[in-house]
């Protein structure tokens, strides 16, 4: 006979660290890794043309170089949460920032294409890591009643990532007089801007030993006393220490292990809320977000814009990424996720459609004419503002809430992996389309961020104010 006896209470709900400013301190630590993430996502962004010009590559291979780093993101993800099992948070944390390190370095010192591609590779198993191991321990180190806001700390992370490596490439591009190949430290400007990210990896693996292991793990590996420690200093000594740790064991016994096999079933190999879980995934790719962030300075200067002034439009970019997802944060529990989504999709729609139109017109000297210019720069801004608002933060949360229990970690790790296949197939894809005609790429980004309004409206059901344990 089973026992289905409930463990003790310790009110931790309710508690409260007696030091929260060391807690928000281990969170931002471990969310450096998010950091990481959206800097060496987007520091490509000003070293697309000058590898063009060093390399003399056409777009298929120049895309195949940015985006094979999404390849290791994949791998990386999906290995990540094996070795965290396995050695632990802070070791995975650990090895992360060592691969963000020798990747900065190598990228910045090739002597080959297929050699920067492989240095790419290296960070995007990094990414891949920093990506599942920070969320996961900022949720098993916070405090119950900080665990949202602190959560938030890996989405706000990346986002600024994103912003400050635009910043930096548009400083060095004018340290080099405004030429992505001019000379910086004995290196070209580019190859300073890929190593320059050695400095917030190595503070990373820094910070990575001035925090504690995670007290799941700690049970999991039977150093119980470590882990009560480690407890009373992250939720405070009033709780009931050993009922807590009570708790903790009675909650990892009773988890279903999920595996790929939960997932089968219905008329289409997986179950229909798997589908919608790839759907959320595939459409927040589709819209062409990453565009803005991979080769936005390479998309202002096909159309006449300086290389200086396009490096700080980028940065501008981001920095509407940043207002846009803080928005989010803030409406998402308020009005809802679906709704969100909705005025996202309608907004992109809007944004992508006015850059389509002004992408159709011929240029004059080798510019856009004014007008188009102009409509050009606020629809491009105005589409990541809808974007981040909305589908940025939405589908994770969605993700994260929207399958049942004993299929959640499975169907989550397929999902995202369907976000990395797209957002590889989108970064591929987008120099040729752009060679063959940039306007009507962004009707067909236009057209997925229509069709996303339908299949919200039919397919998505909310999930706000409801348990995870309703979603069965």
């Amino acid at each position: 006979m089973t026992s289905t006896a409930q463990a003790p209470q310790s009110g931790a709900r309710t508690a409260h660290p007696d030091h929260l400013g060391h807690v928000i301190f281990i969170a931002a630590a471990a969310a450096m890794g998010g950091f990481l993430f959206g800097y060496d996502s987007s520091v490509i962004n000003g070293a697309v043309e000058a590898i063009r010009d060093r390399y003399d590559v056409g777009s298929a291979a120049l895309a195949q170089v940015i985006a094979i780093a999404l390849i290791g993101c994949a791998i990386g993800a999906a290995t990540a949460g094996r070795i965290a099992d396995r050695i632990g948070r802070i070791r995975c944390m650990q090895i992360a920032a060592v691969l963000f390190t020798v990747s900065a370095v190598g990228s910045a010192l090739p002597f080959a294409l297929w050699d920067l591609a492989f240095w790419r590779v290296i960070g995007g198993f990094a990414i891949g890591m920093a990506s599942v191991i920070g969320p996961a321990y900022i949720a098993e180190v916070a405090p119950p009643a900080y665990r949202g806001r602190l959560g938030s700390f890996q989405q706000a992370a990346i986002v600024v990532g994103i912003a400050v490596s635009q910043l930096v490439n548009w400083g060095l591009l004018n340290a080099a007089g405004g030429d992505q190949r001019g000379k910086l430290m004995g290196l070209e400007a580019w190859q300073v801007m890929l190593g320059v990210m050695v400095v917030p990896a190595v503070l990373y693996g820094m910070l990575s030993f001035a925090i504690p292991e995670s007290p799941r793990f700690l049970l999991s590996a039977g150093k119980r006393e470590r882990a009560r420690e480690i407890l009373a200093e992250v939720e405070g000594k009033d709780i009931d220490l050993d009922a807590r740790v009570a708790e903790i064991e009675h909650a990892m016994k009773s988890e279903h292990k999920s595996s790929f096999k939960d997932l089968l079933g219905g008329s289409f190999f997986f179950k229909p809320i798997v589908w919608i879980g790839i759907g959320l995934s595939v459409f927040q790719q589709f819209v062409g977000i990453n565009v803005a962030f991979y080769y936005s300075s390479t998309l202002w200067q096909s159309v006449g814009v300086d290389p200086s002034d396009s490096f700080f439009y980028s940065f501008t970019t981001s920095i509407i990424n940043i207002v846009g997802t803080v928005i989010a944060m803030i409406f998402v529990d308020r009005v809802g996720r679906k709704p969100l989504a909705l005025i996202g999709s309608v907004g992109m729609v809007v944004g992508l459609a006015l850059e389509a139109w002004a992408f159709s017109y011929d240029l004059v000297d080798g510019k856009l004419p004014s007008t188009q210019g102009w409509v050009a720069l606020i629809a491009a801004h105005l589409f990541v503002l809808f974007f981040a608002l909305s589908w940025g933060v939405v589908v994770w949360v969605f993700l994260g809430e929207m399958f049942p229990n004993r299929i959640r970690a499975a169907a989550l790790g397929v999902a995202a992996s369907a976000q990395w296949i797209a957002n590889w197939a989108i970064t591929a894809s987008f120099p040729s389309l752009a060679d063959w005609n940039l306007s009507g790429t962004y009707v067909i980004y236009t057209v997925c961020a229509a069709l996303s309004i339908p299949f919200v409206l039919k397919f998505v059901k909310e999930t706000k104010g409801k348990s995870l344990e309703e979603m069965g």
